[in-house]
């Protein structure tokens, strides 16, 4: 069953000192039996991906709304970090042995992970961002909850800013790792770029990683020196690079902008000269998260669910820190918003559907 929320738009404390390894920012396991139960103390812990809890993004992102959910409510918030992908399948056992209330598996990379611990263990309640976990006959797990949003939505928008002011008609896109989740950012970026300027050049390039900061340095390079003037990156921290590129360039006199993911990443783009980011594709994990975490504590845990967070419930969108999009692009933007929630027009999620919508052009 696919559900939509609405987010409450509380306000969300930015992350507090960040515990660095292995578990960071709990109140203490002894609190809490294996059942949960022992004190009355909900608990709700998350597994980063490598990226980690201070990635400037999606993991930090999330743990900035259990941190939220913590300050809101008498609750027990904590993570574990992974170093690869080997960690994810340990983490997320070691976080069921515990009795954690609710589980949450930061990104899709987990899918096959959670799947397997949460079969092991029917009785405890787990959520996983990003993605739809399903048994071989297609049906979800009762005991998963599945948190997505409509990330070539806000992408469009972001796209929409970038085919505005390039001033040499090529942008890039640098995506992590390819995968059908990557894609709806990539195609809805393409698709808003060419609706306001059809004759831009859209250069797209994987890293394949997520937490590799020097290639993503290095695809940027490659980018900024054959003409691109505007990079999205939806590259967790491989995406880090495309900044310190852009910067260096951007102290050399260069024109060079970047567009950020997942949180407003405006912060990243500063250096002594000025800043380089031109917006950022926000994308509200930390509010799914913390409305998970609250529905669960109340005991409406959304088990089975799809749950998707869009455009029309604030979900994704663009950045709030507006400084170096022009009052034009701002306008494009609100008006193309307003043709997708009215149905006018249907961003596209993968190639094929770009494929369709470049046509319609």
């Amino acid at each position: 069953m696919k559900k939509k929320f609405s987010f409450l738009l509380t306000t969300v404390l930015a992350a507090g000192t960040l515990l660095a390894a292995c578990g960071g920012g709990g109140n203490g396991d002894e609190e809490q039996g294996a059942d949960g139960a022992e004190g009355d103390v909900f608990s709700a812990k998350m597994v980063t991906d490598t990226g980690g809890v201070d990635d400037r993004s999606f993991n930090e992102s999330a743990w900035a709304g259990l941190q939220a959910f913590e300050d809101d409510f008498d609750v027990e918030v904590d993570y574990l970090q992974s170093g690869d992908a080997s960690d994810y399948a340990p983490n997320l056992n070691r976080l069921a042995r515990e009795g954690t209330d609710l589980t949450f598996a930061i990104g899709f990379l987990m899918e096959d992970d959670i799947r397997s611990v949460a079969e092991q263990n029917a009785d405890q309640q787990f959520a996983i961002v990003d993605t739809v976990v399903a048994n071989d006959d297609g049906d979800t797990y009762e005991n998963i909850a599945n948190i997505t949003f409509a990330e070539h939505q806000g992408s469009f928008l972001v796209g929409v800013v970038a085919g505005l002011q390039t001033e040499t008609d090529q942008v890039g896109f640098i995506g992590g790792v390819e995968s059908p989740l990557i894609s709806k950012f990539e195609n809805g970026f393409k698709a808003g770029v060419l609706a306001v300027n059809p004759d831009a050049e859209i250069t797209v390039q994987y890293a394949q990683d997520f937490n590799d900061a020097s290639r993503g340095q290095g695809i940027a390079d490659t980018m900024y020196g054959g003409g691109v003037d505007i990079i999205y990156h939806a590259a967790g921290g491989t995406g880090n690079g495309v900044f310190t590129e852009a910067i260096d360039r951007a102290r050399n006199g260069e024109n060079v902008w970047v567009i950020g993911v997942d949180q407003d990443q405006h912060a990243q783009g500063d250096y002594d000269g000025g800043n380089v980011t031109l917006t950022s594709m926000i994308k509200r994990v930390d509010e799914a998260v913390y409305q998970v975490s609250e529905q669960t504590m109340n005991g409406e845990y959304p088990g089975g669910e799809i749950i998707e967070f869009g455009l029309e419930d604030n979900g994704v969108g663009i950045a709030e820190t507006q400084d170096n999009v022009s009052e034009e692009a701002l306008q494009a933007v609100e008006e193309y918003k307003q043709m997708i929630l009215d149905g006018e027009i249907d961003v596209p999620h993968n190639d094929d559907e770009f494929e369709e919508y470049e046509s319609s052009l």
